[in-house]
């Protein structure tokens, strides 16, 4: 009996051990859990990848039982990590199928415990899911920065445009004829962009002649806005009593070979005689100016064609002669007119024009030039306006 009992006693000791190391295993398993779970909250702390690998390095040590632990970064499918130290353990850590790094467990001595192991590579999931988030954090600011660059660098475009459309502006007359001259002009200048390259211009050369212009520079936006103030300086700077237009435009047109601007620009100018309406024209590869008469009839003015200024040098302009009744006007205008188009791409057209001025017999120059606008953009239909608009009205009372 007694060997029974020593027997049943030992069985029961040995349970009894094995419950206690049980227990032991099993809450050193709830330390580890607790802690794996601890440590891979903390991750998530900051969005900062020099910080994020500093804290991870920190809880793989301390996961790898107090060894050296290191871990690296890189994007994309890169393999080389960038340590030198000898690795025991290289755990990859890898997201939706990308490696982003390695885990590396390095120093001599004992070699890493199979649970710490298990340890290392069960943080590597969450740490993926941390580094992530911070490399989409990092690619979010980037972009911040980029977006915040270029908005500045837009508002700062759009300040200079106004800038310059302002000192476009300031190149074209800002005031009217006096009601109590014997003739009445009137222009309009409307860019497709900030700035263009239409222009015009009129002044009095002297107490008996009126001086009136009108171009187009063969560019758009910023270069043509220079090219056409450098154009509008030549003119008025040349321009004198006695020189005709077909002089003028000859020096000009010179004038702008020399500085080989690589633009050039189509051009009407005249000079009326105030006192007897007699008006001296000249093109320069330009749009068909009209006579509207006071009867309401509408005349094309066949020019004798000349080039554009800017195109070649030593070109002789030619003047024509024509004599401006009582009542009548004188209709001056750009391509963007005629060529406007709407939705269907159908342009506006020289015959819909000569329409429109048919209609125009009681108007005032500045009533012709606002109808014509007005009918122009209801032609469009809400088609964006593609090209700079110029019109230049001049009447006889």
């Amino acid at each position: 009996m007694s060997v029974i009992y020593l027997i049943i006693g030992a069985a029961g000791a040995c349970a009894a051990l094995y419950a206690v190391v049980a227990n032991r295993r099993l809450a050193a398993k709830l330390r580890n859990a607790e802690r794996l779970f601890e440590l891979s909250a903390g991750l998530h702390a900051s969005l900062n990848m020099p910080d994020l690998l500093k804290a991870a390095e920190a809880a793989a040590r301390e996961l790898a039982g107090g060894r050296e632990a290191a871990v690296s970064v890189a994007y994309g499918d890169a393999n080389e990590y960038g340590t030198d130290r000898p690795a025991q353990v290289a755990i990859p850590i890898e997201r939706s199928g990308k490696r982003l790094g390695v885990m590396q467990v390095a120093g001599g001595g004992e070699p890493i415990a199979r649970e710490n192991e298990e340890l290392l590579a069960r943080f590597a999931k969450p740490l993926a899911l941390a580094m992530d988030n911070a490399i989409r954090y990092e690619a979010l600011e980037e972009s911040a920065s980029e977006l915040a660059s270029a908005t500045s660098m837009k508002e700062r475009l759009e300040s200079e445009l106004q800038i310059a459309g302002s000192i476009q502006l300031s190149f074209l007359p800002t005031t009217m004829p006096s009601s109590n001259e014997p003739f009445d002009v009137c222009a309009l200048l409307k860019s497709a962009k900030e700035v263009g390259g239409d222009f015009y211009n009129f002044y009095k050369i002297d107490e008996r002649h009126l001086f009136f212009t009108l171009g187009d520079v063969s560019d758009k936006g910023m270069p043509a806005a220079l090219f056409m103030a450098m154009t509008l300086s030549l003119i008025k700077g040349s321009m004198h009593a006695g020189l005709t237009p077909g002089e003028l435009l000859g020096k000009v047109n010179d004038m702008l070979c020399e500085d080989n601007a690589q633009l050039f620009a189509t051009i009407v100018c005249g000079v009326l005689q105030i006192d007897t309406g007699e008006v001296v024209l000249c093109d320069g590869g330009h749009c068909t100016p009209y006579v509207v008469k006071a009867d309401g009839s509408v005349i094309p003015i066949k020019l004798k064609k000349g080039i554009p200024l800017g195109s070649f040098p030593e070109f002789a302009y030619t003047n024509v002669n024509l004599a401006l009744d009582r009542g009548d006007r004188l209709i001056v205008y750009t391509d963007g007119i005629t060529e406007a188009e709407n939705g269907a791409q159908e342009q506006y057209s020289t015959s819909r024009l000569e329409r429109f001025l048919a209609l125009t017999k009681d108007y005032s120059s500045a009533e012709i030039i606002d109808a014509l606008l007005m009918d122009v953009f209801m032609f469009a239909d809400g088609a964006p306006q593609s090209d700079d608009i110029a019109v230049l009205c001049l009447s006889r009372r």
